[in-house]
């Protein structure tokens, strides 16, 4: 079968779409050139740092005649890793504009000339003797990653029906995963770890952009975009009918066309008009909480130090690139199971227990640190926590936070609500970079407390106030949100009114009074 129809306790019909190979293509294509580029240029500095330092203290001893100092070196180095994440900040907060003007596709599409421009510079900076080459390359890779962590989740959430939303919204972080594998396998010395590799090695990102760029300019633009900002039904129509299976799509069209008229205006708010708002505060804030959430957990700071705390686990030095690449594995399998699940089982139990089985883990790797002077087997303890960190975040943190915000927004609030998402991640990943060093000297092993409460915070948030959105439409998911704000506001009037009754009794006599008394009455 290609569809399902089931009947609701409401009475109203609605279609289950199956898979089809189009979804399906362009799920790949966007990730694979896209996504996957984000998680490869995370990793993609460490295996080469030595020989690109030497590089950078090669030209300069050639231009100046005097070496580097160890200090001007290391700046040097860390610039090369942290311009990614200044390029991504700037990628995010242009992301809204591009969409707006060129579609989801088509942003898709045009901004891989950022990577074809970054590769060539970073692939003959070695030939040119220029590290500017190198920073500036690794610059423009990073305003492609902000652009591409924002668009392709939007672009995929809005050509999937309803029941397959979770699925493609997904697996772009399962080809993140992929892409910090990838560098991780490129790296090893067999492959591409060797010094005369490096600038191969780090512009080898053109590959999947080039395939990319040949085969998803064939495939539609997303059919809400068409609709709802460029009113073209016939386009529309022919989108439909290409990611669909063959069935009555006239649905499907009156839903957008519903969505469309709820809309005040139909054109994309800005970042400014979405914050002054109020009848989006609450999904704002929850773009937010689970936004930030998802950087100050401390997945960053995990990777970084996962070669220590392998180190301090015994395992050999030769072995432990070959333990570091088998985390991958984890990723990519932690992912699947997210994607393959997130159907059957909402967004919001993936949230809560991947943020919960985070924050125990945190917890465990500070007992772990503490302990393991005093027991031996305490270092294992360590490594397993590591393992479920990374397990837990990647099967739903790694992915989830960017699906909710297509769903929690309507058409002409999407792009503003990436904006602010998408900003804000990016400042908390430089944020972690920049804070848990001093966090670690400050605080020692009790560092990881800190990630574990944003963790179990963040959990219990998503618990008490976002909804399940599974298997629901972008209309529905609004009126959610909407009957979430009438409760709160009566629950905000009848404590106003009870203050008020108490005010009136000092002894609290008619605390319980009906709330059809007149409250705006007073004593003589």
């Amino acid at each position: 079968l290609v569809q399902r129809i089931n009947i609701p306790p409401h009475g109203k019909k609605y279609i289950q779409h199956s898979l089809t190979w189009s979804l399906l293509a362009v799920a790949f294509l966007t990730s694979f050139g896209s996504s996957m580029l984000y998680g490869y240029n995370l990793a993609v500095v460490n295996s080469p740092a030595v020989y690109i330092k030497d590089f950078y203290n090669k030209t300069a001893l050639g231009r100046n005649g005097t070496a580097l100092s160890g200090e001007t070196l290391t700046l040097m180095y860390s610039l090369t890793v942290s311009v990614f994440a200044i390029g991504g900040l700037l990628g995010s907060l242009i992301v809204g504009m591009l969409v707006t003007r060129f579609g989801r596709k088509g942003t898709v599409v045009k901004t891989t000339v950022l990577v074809f421009i970054a590769g060539s510079l970073m692939g003959f900076s070695r030939v040119c003797g220029s590290p500017e080459m190198v920073i500036f390359g690794r610059f423009i890779t990073g305003i492609h990653s902000g652009i591409s962590l924002s668009v392709v989740p939007m672009y995929l959430g809005e050509i999937a029906p309803k029941n397959l939303r979770g699925f493609l919204g997904l697996v772009p972080s399962i080809f993140i995963g992929t892409g910090v594998f990838s560098a991780q396998i490129l790296g090893l010395h067999q492959l591409l770890g060797k010094e005369e590799h490096w600038p191969l090695f780090l512009s080898v990102v053109v590959v999947p952009t080039f395939i990319q760029l040949m085969l998803l300019p064939w495939f539609p633009e997303s059919p809400r975009y068409l609709l709802i900002e460029k009113h073209n039904v016939h386009a529309t129509i022919t989108a439909l009918k290409w990611y669909r299976a063959k069935c009555n799509i006239q649905a499907e069209i009156e839903e957008m066309q519903d969505e469309q008229r709820s809309l005040s205006s139909v054109e994309t708010l800005s970042v400014w008009k979405l914050l002054q708002d109020d009848t989006v505060r609450w999904q704002v804030l929850s773009v937010v909480i689970i936004n930030i959430g998802m950087q100050l957990s401390g997945i960053d700071a995990i990777w970084f130090y996962t070669n220590d705390i392998f180190e301090n686990a015994g395992i050999p030095a030769p072995e432990i690139q070959y333990t570091t690449a088998g985390t991958g594995i984890i990723e990519i399998i932690a992912g699947l199971i997210g994607c393959f699940t997130i159907e059957k089982l909402g967004r919001r139990p993936l949230m809560i227990g991947g943020f919960a089985m985070m924050g125990l883990c945190s917890a465990g790797i500070t007992l772990a640190l503490i302990l393991q002077a005093q027991l031996s087997f305490m270092r294992y303890v360590s490594v397993c926590c590591v393992v479920g960190i990374i397990g837990g975040f990647c099967i739903g943190p790694a992915g989830v936070p960017f699906l909710i915000t297509a769903e929690l927004f309507k058409q002409s609030h999407r792009p503003a609500a990436y904006i602010v998402g998408g900003s804000l991640n990016w400042l908390s990943n430089f944020t972690v970079g920049f804070v848990f060093p001093f966090l670690q000297m400050s605080a020692g092993s009790y560092c990881y407390l800190v990630f574990a409460t944003i963790c179990v915070s963040v959990a219990i948030y998503v618990y008490i106030m976002i909804p399940e959105t599974k298997n629901k439409t972008f209309m529905e998911i609004s009126q959610m949100f909407s009957k979430k704000e009438a409760v709160l506001e009566t629950q905000s009037l009848t404590h106003v009114d009870q203050l008020k009754l108490k005010k009136m009794n000092g002894y609290g006599g008619v605390e319980h009074a009906s709330l059809e008394f007149n409250s705006s009455s007073s004593v003589p």
